[in-house]
């Protein structure tokens, strides 16, 4: 197998959460240049069609948006089913939806650390329930879980105060390590991304607080861009990691070490 094989995606099926913008779309665009087809979701359906749509007359593409609440049970698996008759499969599901909420500990309200544990952590479950179920009966698949360098490491509250956030990603950690020991009987690799600090929407405020603290503890001094989580997220996808499950890698500048 040469390297253009290795990484190659053609007539392969994605669908990626949260895929209407920041990481998810970069994660998109990748994968529609190695030739793969793409069902995004997210809440406001309309970021979607306008990522797809751009995607599929660039790369000549299919690609479709949907709306998905990967918090309902019941929107999971009417969004499922309904990519699986569209496309015919899904090889591919990336869980890259996420919330977060900044507060010191003693003020986070119940309400939003229920938010953010059941966007990062009840979604990923549904949805690797749900498509996990089409895997097993085609004896293959690849899940990728977008974790977070927050879930592997800790920080004083100056630099970050998002403990939901953060215990919800080191759960998506554990998931991702249990599951594909669980499914991997069933040909279903399972493994995640811990992205460091990048420039979304979701770290704007840390970043505006104080960038320079943040680059601080990020060994190579620098913030993500739109093209450092390419890399990974091809290489999980692809036959390029067909020895590799249960594994996270960070993509995070070095700040976890």
């Amino acid at each position: 197998m040469n390297f253009h094989e290795l990484f190659d995606l053609k007539d392969k099926v994605a669908l990626i959460t949260g895929g209407g913008r920041g990481l998810g779309e970069q994660i998109a665009e990748i994968y529609a240049e190695r030739g793969c087809q793409l069902a995004l979701c997210s809440r406001k359906k309309a970021n979607c069609d306008e990522v797809a749509d751009t995607l599929s007359n660039k790369y000549g593409v299919k690609a479709i948006g949907y709306e998905l609440n990967v918090t309902s049970e019941t929107s999971v698996l009417s969004v499922v089913e309904k990519v699986i008759h569209d496309f015919g499969k899904i090889d591919i599901l990336v869980n890259n939806s996420g919330a977060t909420w900044g507060a010191p500990v003693e003020e986070m309200p119940l309400g939003a650390w229920k938010k953010v544990i059941d966007v990062n952590v009840t979604g990923t479950f549904l949805l690797s329930q749900a498509v996990g179920k089409h895997m097993i009966a085609r004896k293959q698949g690849k899940i990728i879980n977008i974790a977070s360098a927050a879930g592997l490491t800790v920080r004083e509250p100056e630099v970050t105060n998002t403990i939901g956030y953060t215990t919800s990603k080191a759960a998506v950690i554990h998931f991702t390590k249990d599951l594909a020991m669980k499914w991997a009987r069933h040909h279903i690799y399972v493994n995640a991304i811990a992205p460091g600090m990048f420039r979304t929407k979701m770290s704007a405020g840390i970043l505006k607080k104080d960038e320079e603290a943040v680059l601080k503890t990020i060994p190579l001094r620098k913030i993500g861009d739109e093209h450092m989580l390419k890399g990974a997220a091809i290489y999980l996808a692809s036959s390029a990691s067909d020895f590799v499950t249960g594994t996270v890698l960070s993509v995070d500048g070095g700040s976890t070490l």
